[in-house]
């Protein structure tokens, strides 16, 4: 996935990249360039210099899910919305019922499969 397809409209949801890292990045790239630097520097500090493909899932689980919420700007927003009200909240009970919706959306997120 190197580009917008022409089947995709300004403002629609781009479908989530196939489950590896070379396609994340493609998505990345091309939806959400803002995320593009800390993959790659994230990437290169704990995979590439590394040697350990143990850490390979944890990295696409991680990532999975920031794409999934950047490339939906009303998902993306929803969520720090949540985390910014959990952050002010003056009542510990208050916060922690925002960052546990907060977590949710982050969770549904982390489970797009690819094409959705």
């Amino acid at each position: 996935m190197s580009a917008r397809s022409a089947a995709q409209r300004p403002g629609e949801i781009p479908p989530m990249p196939e489950r590896n890292p070379k396609a994340l990045r493609e998505a990345i790239a091309a939806h959400a360039p803002q995320l593009l630097a800390d993959f790659d520097r994230h990437w290169k500090r704990d995979i590439a210099d590394a040697y350990d493909l143990a850490r390979v899932p944890a990295f696409m689980a991680l990532w999975w899910t920031e794409y999934a919420l950047a490339r939906d700007p009303e998902l993306d927003a929803r969520v720090t919305d949540l985390e910014d009200r959990a952050a002010e909240a003056g009542d510990a009970a208050e916060a922690r019922a925002l960052l546990e919706q907060a977590a949710h959306l982050r969770r549904e997120a982390g489970h797009s499969e690819p094409g959705q």
